[in-house]
C-alpha cells in the first residue's frame, strides 16, 4: 500500500517537472545591451535536468545547457564586434525570443545621490537635453532602491531605449558618461544605474569587505541608521550589485563620499576594498572611475578636505582613475552641483583614453607630486601636466604656505611648466604648502588643457577639526 501511494506521489510530480518553464533574470531581456567582442553569460532559471537551448541571431548558432537540482542554468555565448538589432531565442519546455538586442560597451553607474540625481531632480541639462535625446544605441537599465541580508540573484528592471520618458529617472552623470562614449565610439552603450542618494560606501561593499577588517567594522559602527538610506554594511551590495555579476560589463563609474567625511581615515582601505572585491566577484579587472567630492559646507572643517585626500590616495590602486570637480560648482552650500554634464564627460574622457585608445585630449588633473626648497620659497611640483600650469586670475586663490611653526598664511605663486613657485612674506622658510584643503574651496589653478588641479597638501601634520 506505502509503495502504491509512493508511485502515484512520482506520477503527480512528473508533470510538474515536464511543463517547468525556463525564467530568465530581469537583466537579460529585451532591448539589453551585451558586451561586444566577448563571452558573456545567460542565465536563468527552468525545472530540474530540463535542457535549455539558447540560438544566438548575430552568429546563427545554438548553445545548450542542463538545469541543475537547484533549477538553474547557465551558458556562454561569444559576441561579435558591436552591431544589431538580433534576436536571441530561448528553448526548453516552452520558449523565448529576446528582441532588439545590441552589441556594444556596458557600464556600471553607482554611488549615492551625485550619481542618482536625474531630470527629477531638477537637473536642468537633462531638461534641455529631452528634446533631442532620442538615441536607439544608448540602453538604460535602472534598478530600484532594495536591500536584502544575503546576496540576491535577481534585480527589477527593464532595459529601456533612450527617450525623453526613459531618460528622466536615469542618472544625469550616467547619461552624459554614455552619450560621450556613444559618440565617439560609434558603438552601442548600454548603461545600469544602481545608485543610491545618502549611502555610505560600507552598505555598497560585500560585508566581509568591512566587518574582516576590525579598523573599518568600527568605522562602520559609528554609521547612524537614517530614515532615507541604509548603513549595514552590504545591504545594498546584497540586494543592487550582487544580482548583476553573471552579467559581463566593461567597467564602473562611481560618485559617493559625501556620506563618509566623518570616517575619512578610513575611507581609502574601505573604497579600495570594495573595488577589489567587486573586480574579484566578476572576475575580471574592470577599470574603476570615480568623483571626488565637490566643495560643500560641512559640519567641521576639513572633514571634506581629509575625504579628498583619501580618494586621492585611493587612485593608487591599478586601473582607477579620479575625476576632480573642485570647480564645477557655484554654491557652496548646495551638495549636488548642477554641472552633470562636465563631471560624466571628465569620466568619459578616462574610458576613452585608458580603455578605448583615444587620443588627443587631456583626461587626468594635474597631482601633487614632490616639494622642494628654493632659497625662501616653495617648489610644488606635479604630475599629469603635459604642457603647463595656468592661474586664472591674478594670484592663486586657496593656496597656503607655512614655515616649522605649522601657521599657514595665504601666498603668492607663479608657474613654471609643471610646477609652482609658493612664498609669502609672513613665512621666511616654507616647509609646506596646501591647495584647496578646505570644506568649501574653490581653487582657480588648472592645466593649460583646462583641467583643475586636484586639492592637496605636502605635510602629514595633525589636522584639528
Amino acid at each position: 500500500m506505502i509503495k502504491k501511494h509512493f508511485l502515484y506521489g512520482l506520477l503527480l510530480l512528473i508533470p510538474s517537472v515536464l511543463h517547468a518553464t525556463i525564467r530568465l533574470p530581469s537583466l537579460v531581456g529585451n532591448n539589453m545591451v551585451l558586451q561586444q567582442n566577448d563571452s558573456v553569460t545567460i542565465w536563468g532559471w527552468a525545472g530540474p535536468s530540463e535542457k535549455v537551448t539558447v540560438y544566438t541571431g548575430w552568429d546563427n548558432k545554438t548553445v545548450t545547457a542542463t538545469t541543475s537540482g537547484d533549477a538553474k542554468w547557465s551558458l556562454k555565448v561569444h559576441t561579435p564586434a558591436a552591431g544589431g538589432p538580433y534576436e536571441i531565442r530561448l528553448k526548453g519546455s516552452n520558449e523565448i525570443v529576446l528582441k532588439n538586442i545590441l552589441i556594444g560597451e556596458v557600464w556600471l553607474c553607482s554611488g549615492q545621490s551625485n550619481m542618482e540625481f536625474s531630470y527629477y531632480n531638477g537637473i536642468r541639462q537633462i531638461a534641455a537635453e529631452l528634446p533631442v535625446c532620442s538615441n536607439n544605441n544608448i540602453r538604460f537599465f535602472n534598478i530600484p532602491k532594495t536591500t536584502a541580508v544575503y546576496p540576491q540573484d535577481d534585480c527589477q528592471g527593464t532595459w529601456e531605449v533612450c527617450d525623453s520618458n526613459s531618460l528622466k529617472p536615469f542618472s544625469a552623470v550616467g547619461y552624459f558618461f554614455g552619450l560621450k562614449l556613444q559618440q565617439t565610439l560609434g558603438v552601442p552603450v548600454g548603461l545600469i544605474n544602481a545608485s543610491w542618494g545618502g549611502t555610505p560606501a560600507e552598505v555598497w561593499a560585500p560585508e566581509h569587505v568591512v566587518k574582516g577588517q576590525p579598523q573599518l567594522a568600527e568605522a562602520a559602527a559609528k554609521l547612524s541608521p537614517a530614515a532615507w538610506w541604509p548603513h549595514q554594511p552590504g545591504y545594498a551590495y546584497n540586494a543592487m550589485i550582487a544580482p548583476l555579476l553573471p552579467f559581463n560589463i566593461k567597467g564602473v563609474i562611481w560618485y559617493q563620499g559625501e556620506a563618509n567625511v566623518k570616517t575619512a581615515a578610513t575611507y581609502a582601505p574601505l573604497f579600495t576594498g570594495m573595488i577589489q572585491a567587486w573586480r574579484d566577484a566578476w572576475h575580471k579587472p574592470l577599470p574603476f572611475y570615480y568623483v571626488q567630492i565637490a566643495p560643500f559646507t560641512y559640519d567641521k572643517d576639513p572633514e571634506a578636505a581629509l575625504l579628498r585626500e583619501a580618494q586621492a590616495q585611493s587612485s593608487a590602486l591599478p586601473g582607477t582613475g579620479m575625476v576632480v570637480v573642485s570647480d564645477v560648482t557655484d554654491n557652496v552650500k548646495d551638495i549636488h552641483p548642477q554641472d552633470k554634464k562636465t563631471v560624466g564627460n571628465r569620466l568619459a574622457n578616462w574610458a576613452l583614453a585608458e580603455n578605448y585608445g583615444k587620443t588627443g585630449f587631456a583626461w587626468k588633473s594635474p597631482a601633487f607630486k614632490d616639494i622642494s626648497i628654493r632659497n625662501n620659497k616653495a617648489v610644488v611640483r606635479f604630475s599629469n601636466v603635459a604642457s603647463s600650469l595656468k592661474i586664472n586670475g591674478k594670484a592663486p586663490v586657496a593656496l597656503y604656505v607655512a614655515g616649522a611653526d605649522k601657521v599657514f598664511h595665504e601666498a603668492s605663486a607663479k608657474v613654471e611648466k609643471d610646477a609652482l613657485i609658493v612664498w609669502s612674506p609672513q613665512v621666511e622658510k616654507p616647509e609646506a604648502v596646501r591647495y584647496g584643503f578646505s570644506n568649501t574651496a574653490i581653487g582657480n589653478i588648472f592645466s593649460a588643457e583646462g583641467l583643475p588641479v586636484g586639492p592637496f597638501r605636502t605635510d602629514n601634520w595633525p589636522v584639528a577639526q
